[in-house]
């Protein structure tokens, strides 16, 4: 789930539809959002979340243009498609991940 370690080339190796969770380990509200996406991860029609530390990504920090963390970037046949940076509910995150809405 949240915890799935993400290889640096995950843009090749990502099928179909995922999501990629930046996070800062000492960033705080990085911590509520990883809650936010792991409640939201149970609903059976949520795209797949991998989380990444953005220290040790700084190629795909720099190639996907993250700003700032947290930082979720929906993927679609591994290329990002968008980047959200704010994660304002449960239920708006489960908005952007719900499969069938795509």
């Amino acid at each position: 789930m949240l915890d799935t370690p993400v290889p640096t080339s995950v843009a090749a190796s990502v099928p179909d539809e995922r999501a990629v969770f930046f996070f800062a380990p000492l960033c705080g509200t990085c911590k509520l959002a990883e809650q936010m996406l792991a409640i939201v991860q149970e609903a059976p029609a949520a795209v797949p979340v991998v989380k990444l530390n953005i220290n040790f990504a700084p190629v795909l920090r720099q190639r996907w243009k993250i700003a700032s963390v947290p930082a979720l970037v929906l993927l679609k046949d591994g290329r990002p498609v968008q980047t959200e940076y704010a994660m304002r509910s449960v239920t708006d995150l489960y908005e952007l991940l719900r499969r069938d809405k795509r």
